[in-house]
């Protein structure tokens, strides 16, 4: 039940003071063909002992099944630290910090936050989050259409290899904004892009370049040339990366002789429950000379009248966020809480700690890779080097297998023949370090027996 604080006798005095008869006269210039209607499939109101014997019952429906699915949101180990910290009052209830003086701990957080992100993708600066990781990458490109000055076109060339709702995403957030996306082909035999096909763009003069490390297949793109032909031809390079990823792999600063231009991801991976797909949060960070133009909150450090160090929100007011189509953004959500916890969780780990998540994520993917490509009917489709993620092939098509893994108890992967039909019958798999050798037995002895009784 909503709080309303106004009693019957309050808003008859407070609409006779207006002179307006009802509540419903002041919508009246509401045509009544827009106004929302009842809500008939609303079942009535239930009192509290109701509602939770309704929830409790709603979450007994949820099965804890082996979960062997990637695909951009990642079951990693949390301590329980993490939110157990994060859900402390001083966190769990504070509002968007605009005033200072009374959220520095938060501030702090946050500033913080930015430090640990801009020093894991070797980058100047850094906002303090994003709605998710694709509408990060939809922000980056107005981003980098903004300060693209150069080539001003709005082509931006876009692997095929990067995350297909991504994509989406960017479609929907972008196509009217004079963003058009170009999709470039991936090679076959390495799920990477095809660097050769590169060439018919060279006199196109894109803003932007995306390239996704690892990609979406979990392969690794040769990112040093393709950050290099970008900015060969004008183009800004923006990078899609796993935060997890980069404790292990080159950091995209570092990428090509100059780095990356504008760098966005998903954060999920830094210590957030998967929770129905999201949305979790999108981190951004760039180059200083692109600041300006970054969407979002940004938090600085300074010092007071007394010289004592303190933090506050800077370079952007907050009448930015609210000027329609002048803004920056217009979906640029602060996912605070999510932050919070992956600060925590990444000053918990450190630098070792994360180093040694992604080592062992990346080699319980090549242990599973090898079992399951061991079974008649299973092969890998890519001959390449890759992160925690990979993808093979059945003999059969993908669903029906899905389904029985499933009956078991197995999420089994995600299912590639809608969104990459010249593939062919491929489940996209992955392994992080939350599952143990019996775990990947488990799989790889119940997919053998799914095949094996489907001849």
């Amino acid at each position: 039940m909503p709080f309303i604080p106004h009693t019957e006798t309050d808003v008859r005095e407070m609409l006779a003071v207006i002179g307006a008869p009802t509540i419903e006269a002041l919508f009246d210039e509401i045509p009544p063909a827009l106004r929302a209607q009842p809500l008939k499939q609303v079942p009535e109101a239930l009192p509290e002992m109701g509602i939770s014997q309704l929830m409790h019952a709603r979450a007994a429906q949820d099965a804890v099944a082996l979960n062997f699915i990637g695909a951009g949101a990642y079951e990693h180990h949390i301590p329980a630290a993490v939110w157990e910290i994060t859900t402390r009052g001083e966190f769990y209830s504070a509002y968007t910090p605009y005033q200072a003086e009374a959220s520095q701990g938060t501030l702090q957080l946050l500033y913080e936050y930015q430090t640990m992100i801009c020093a894991l993708t070797a980058m100047e600066v850094s906002n303090a989050s994003l709605y998710d990781g694709a509408s990060g990458l939809g922000e980056a490109l107005l981003m980098a259409l903004r300060a693209n000055r150069k080539n001003g076109s709005g082509r931006v060339l876009i692997p095929d290899t990067v995350h297909p709702r991504y994509r989406d995403v960017v479609n929907a957030t972008t196509g009217a904004q004079g963003i058009e996306s170009v999709i470039l082909p991936f090679d076959a035999s390495t799920g990477t892009l095809d660097l050769a096909g590169l060439d018919a763009h060279a006199d196109a003069a894109p803003t932007a370049v995306v390239i996704q490390q690892p990609n979406f297949f979990g392969q690794l793109e040769a990112v040093d040339a393709i950050t290099d032909w970008a900015h060969a031809r004008g183009a800004l390079v923006v990078a899609v990366v796993n935060p997890t990823a980069l404790a292990l792999l080159k950091p995209p600063g570092e990428w090509g002789a100059q780095g990356a231009d504008i760098v966005c991801g998903e954060g999920q991976p830094l210590g957030a429950p998967l929770s129905s797909g999201g949305p979790y949060f999108g981190f951004l960070t760039a180059r200083q000379a692109l600041v300006r133009e970054m969407p979002g909150r940004i938090v600085g450090r300074t010092v007071d009248l007394e010289g004592k160090p303190g933090f506050t929100l800077t370079l952007q007011a907050r009448e930015q966020h609210i000027r329609r189509a002048k803004a920056k953004s217009n979906i640029c959500t602060n996912q605070g809480l999510l932050v919070t916890a992956a600060t925590i969780y990444m000053s918990l780990l450190g630098p070792e700690g994360l180093a040694r998540v992604a080592a062992a994520s990346h080699r319980n993917t090549q242990t599973l890779l090898g079992l399951l490509t061991a079974i008649d009917g299973v092969r890998a489709a890519f001959q390449a080097p890759g992160f925690h993620e990979a993808v093979i092939v059945l003999d059969r098509p993908v669903a029906p297998v899905l389904a029985r893994l499933a009956g078991q108890g197995i999420l089994g992967g995600m299912d590639l023949t809608a969104d990459y039909p010249t593939l062919g019958n491929a489940l996209l798999v992955c392994a992080t370090e939350t599952k143990s050798p019996e775990h990947l037995r488990q799989y790889a002895d119940a997919l053998r027996s799914v095949l094996a009784s489907t001849q």
